[in-house]
């Protein structure tokens, strides 16, 4: 059993909208597991995507995080720390059909919640106690929050996914640890070599560390307390725009994008999932580590906006945003729908 943290450090690279293609379509392809989907990012982009879209996905997730005890993650989240225990995830998640009929049956929403953001500081604090000789340490049992939630599901019948926020806040830091696998998004853009740089700083540190704050990361903590990170095992390339009309025409990968990851790759493979053979060449690499959603254009980002898989959108006029007329045309959602599965089929269970 696997579980999958789609996450840069940077915004505007699809994360949400990757995560709801990725999570739904795997859904379909797999209807013998059970999918969560876990959503991180306080803006709950993905909850609203899976839970029907537009004006009906916002009312949905309002609806689940304004209950006394919110339906999710700041729910969970606030039992796990104030109970000190591994909470019933069916207390908190949901099944997105009952929501939205669109979704597989099999399809499970531990929802996103705007009060994630409110509630950074509380778990900062919680995490940052003072560890007294022979208990647990608080910060490590802070961080492994999502980490038990996946070792507590039956590894034969789930697969986890996790929506992320692009800053590395603290509760990015619990989604990352409840992973054993990222999923990283990249534009087709040199400024995403500068953000797959960062995250690998960010996760494993430095060499050598920062002489002032290098002791006071949290790739230096985890490392202290040995706990297990994820390791890369895709990124995701993509070239589409939220706004009507085709997608931009250039690659989904730039050239230093892919230097920078194989640079990463070299210097030390054990920081991605392991593969049959070794990639002994940049283009071995590629082959191996990287999926494309260069074709993805108009057809994912409307039907993520309507709450709908690929498979099930039909060619028509859709609205999106104020526009009322945005055209989706079949080969659009075939080549779509060819992208998506291209990628989901480099992902396990």
């Amino acid at each position: 059993m696997h579980s999958y943290a789609v996450w840069n450090n940077k915004g505007g690279t699809g994360k949400s909208t990757i995560a709801f293609h990725i999570a739904s379509r795997f859904a379909e392809k797999n209807p013998d597991r059970n999918i969560l989907l876990i959503d991180m990012c306080p803006q709950a982009n993905c909850s609203m995507l899976l839970l029907g879209g537009g004006i009906n996905g916002e009312k949905n997730v309002l609806k689940l995080c304004s209950q006394e005890n919110p339906k999710s993650v700041v729910g969970y989240i606030s039992d796990s720390i104030l109970n000190r225990n591994t909470p019933n995830l069916e207390n908190y998640s949901i099944q997105a059909n009952h929501f939205n009929k669109m979704m597989p049956e099999n399809l499970f929403l531990l929802s996103g919640d705007g009060n994630l953001e409110l509630m950074a500081p509380a778990i900062n604090d919680e995490a940052s106690r003072t560890p007294f000789p022979g208990l647990t340490d608080p910060w490590e049992w802070v961080h492994n929050i999502f980490q038990r939630l996946v070792k507590s599901l039956d590894k034969d019948k789930w697969t986890v996914f996790f929506d992320t926020n692009p800053s590395f806040s603290i509760y990015t830091e619990l989604a990352i640890c409840g992973a054993t696998r990222l999923l990283v998004p990249v534009n087709a853009d040199d400024s995403s070599r500068v953000a797959v740089k960062a995250l690998f700083a960010l996760l494993y540190g430095t060499n050598p560390p920062h002489s002032f704050f290098g002791g006071y990361t949290f790739a230096a903590k985890a490392k202290q307390r040995k706990l297990e990170l994820p390791k890369v095992h895709l990124a995701i390339g993509n070239r589409f725009t939220q706004f009507k009309g085709a997608a931009a025409a250039f690659a989904a990968f730039s050239d230093a994008t892919a230097d920078q990851l194989y640079g990463e790759y070299k210097a030390d493979p054990g920081k991605f999932t392991s593969k049959e053979n070794s990639a002994n060449s940049r283009d071995e690499f590629l082959a191996f580590y990287v999926g494309e959603l260069r074709d993805f254009n108009t057809a994912g980002v409307v039907a993520a906006h309507h709450g709908t898989p690929l498979s099930k959108m039909r060619q028509d006029y859709y609205p999106v945003h104020n526009d009322p007329d945005v055209k989706v045309n079949k080969s659009q959602l075939r080549v779509g729908l060819k992208a998506v599965d291209s990628v989901v089929s480099k992902i396990e269970p």
